[in-house]
C-alpha cells in the first residue's frame, strides 16, 4: 500500500484534471444566468434544463443531429466492408503486390488530407457532390480507409488461417469463407474500427464546414460553431448546446470502449 499510495495520489490528481472541464460544461449547462453570475464553478442550485430547451430550439440540433447520424452510420458501413475484405487478402495473400499495396495504405495514415483538400475539393465539385450527404460520405471513407486497413491487417494477421482454409476445402469460395468464418472472429477489431472512425467523422468540424455550409446538412459541429457564435454571451445556452452536441458520441463511445482495447491487444500479439 504504502508504495502504490504516491503512484495513486498522481492517478487521482491526473483523473482531477481530465474530470474538471467536464464537470464545469455539465454544471454551467444546468444552471440559470443568475447562478452563473454569483457562483460558477459550485454545484447547480436548483439546476435547470431550461438551457437544452433553448439551446436544442436555437441551434437547431434536431436535423443536424439526423445528418450526423446519416453520414457517420453510412461511412462506418462503407469502412467496415471495405476495410474488412481488403486487409483479409493484404493479410493472408503473400506476394509483392499485397506488400505493396499494403505500403501505400500505410502512406494514406502518414501524409495528411490536409494537403490533399483543394484537389478534393474540386473532384466532389466536378461530381455535383458538394453539399450532399453522399459527398460527405465519399470522402469520410477515403480519407479513414488507410487507417481502417492498418488494424484490420494487423488483427487478422494474428488469427489462424485454419479456419478459412477449413472452409474452402468444404467447398466454400474465398468471400464464403471470409463472411461466414473470418468476419465474425473480427468482432473486437470491428469495435475499435467502430469507435475510432464514429469518433472522428462525428466530431469533425473543418470538412463539414468547407463542404456543406450553407446547404442545409450541416452537421452537429458545425451547427454548434454557429449556435456559440450567436450567443457567445450566454454561457449557460452555449455549455448546453455544446452538451447535447456531444451527447450523442459519448453515449456510442461508452457503450464500446471495451472493444478498443481488446482489439488494439489482440493485434498487437500477433
Amino acid at each position: 500500500m504504502r508504495r502504490t499510495f504516491p503512484l495513486e495520489l498522481v492517478m487521482i490528481a491526473v483523473a482531477v484534471a481530465f474530470l474538471f472541464p467536464v464537470y464545469t460544461l455539465v454544471s454551467l449547462a444546468l444552471k440559470d444566468p443568475g447562478q452563473i453570475a454569483s457562483s460558477p464553478m459550485a454545484l447547480p442550485s436548483p439546476p435547470t434544463l431550461d438551457n437544452f430547451t433553448a439551446a436544442w430550439t436555437a441551434a437547431a440540433l434536431g436535423p443536424s443531429l439526423v445528418n450526423s447520424t446519416v453520414i457517420t452510420v453510412v461511412s462506418l458501413v462503407a469502412l467496415i466492408a471495405l476495410g474488412s475484405f481488403a486487409s483479409y487478402f493484404l493479410a493472408r495473400v503473400r506476394s509483392r503486390l499485397g506488400y505493396g499495396l499494403y505500403i501505400l495504405f500505410l502512406l494514406g495514415i502518414v501524409l495528411p488530407f490536409q494537403l490533399g483538400m483543394i484537389p478534393l475539393y474540386r473532384l466532389v465539385t466536378d461530381l455535383g457532390l458538394i453539399g450532399t450527404h453522399a459527398g460527405m460520405i465519399l470522402f469520410y471513407t477515403g480519407i479513414q480507409l488507410p487507417f481502417t486497413v492498418f488494424l484490420y491487417t494487423g488483427f487478422i494477421r494474428a488469427l489462424p488461417g485454419d479456419y478459412a482454409s477449413a472452409a474452402q476445402i468444404d467447398g466454400a469460395s474465398h468471400l464464403v469463407a471470409f463472411t461466414r468464418v473470418v468476419f465474425p472472429l473480427l468482432r473486437p477489431i470491428t469495435g475499435t474500427v467502430l469507435i475510432l472512425n464514429a469518433v472522428f467523422i462525428w466530431n469533425d468540424f473543418f470538412t463539414p464546414l468547407v463542404y456543406l455550409g450553407g446547404s442545409g446538412f450541416e452537421t452537429v459541429p458545425v451547427s454548434v460553431f454557429a449556435y456559440v457564435g450567436q450567443y457567445v454571451s450566454q454561457h449557460g445556452l452555449v455549455f448546453a448546446g455544446l452538451v447535447l452536441g456531444a451527447l450523442p458520441i459519448v453515449v456510442v463511445f461508452l457503450a464500446l470502449q471495451r472493444y478498443v482495447i481488446k482489439g488494439f491487444s489482440s493485434g498487437l500479439k500477433g
